[in-house]
């Protein structure tokens, strides 16, 4: 799992019908600033996810890849290879908050 901010989203309405009904989003990886470890930087690279949780632009999102991704019940049929598993509130590290969703 990692953590990715969603900047955009995805339609198409030519698809597998599997597909059918499923929101699609662009999610953008962020990780730990290496050098001052107090903030989430991007890591410049940009996905489509699947969304099972009704997130919007803006959200920070926990994001599962690979076979990982079709274990939730909502995706085990689809042929995805990233879903949004959670909206993320806070990250702590090392006893420091580096982001809260209530001050962004």
């Amino acid at each position: 799992m990692f953590v990715a901010r969603v900047t955009g989203s995805v339609v198409s309405t030519q698809k597998v019908a599997s597909m059918t009904g499923h929101k699609l989003l662009v999610v953008e990886p962020y990780r730990l600033d290496e050098k001052k470890r107090q903030s989430l930087v991007t890591t410049g690279r940009t996905f489509i996810a699947v969304d099972t949780l009704g997130s919007g632009e803006g959200d920070f999102v926990l994001i599962t890849q690979g076979s990982s991704a079709r274990l939730t019940p909502e995706t085990k049929t689809l042929p995805i290879d990233a879903v949004i598993i959670g909206v993320v509130d806070t990250v702590h590290i090392d006893k420091k908050s580096v982001f809260s969703r209530q001050e962004s």
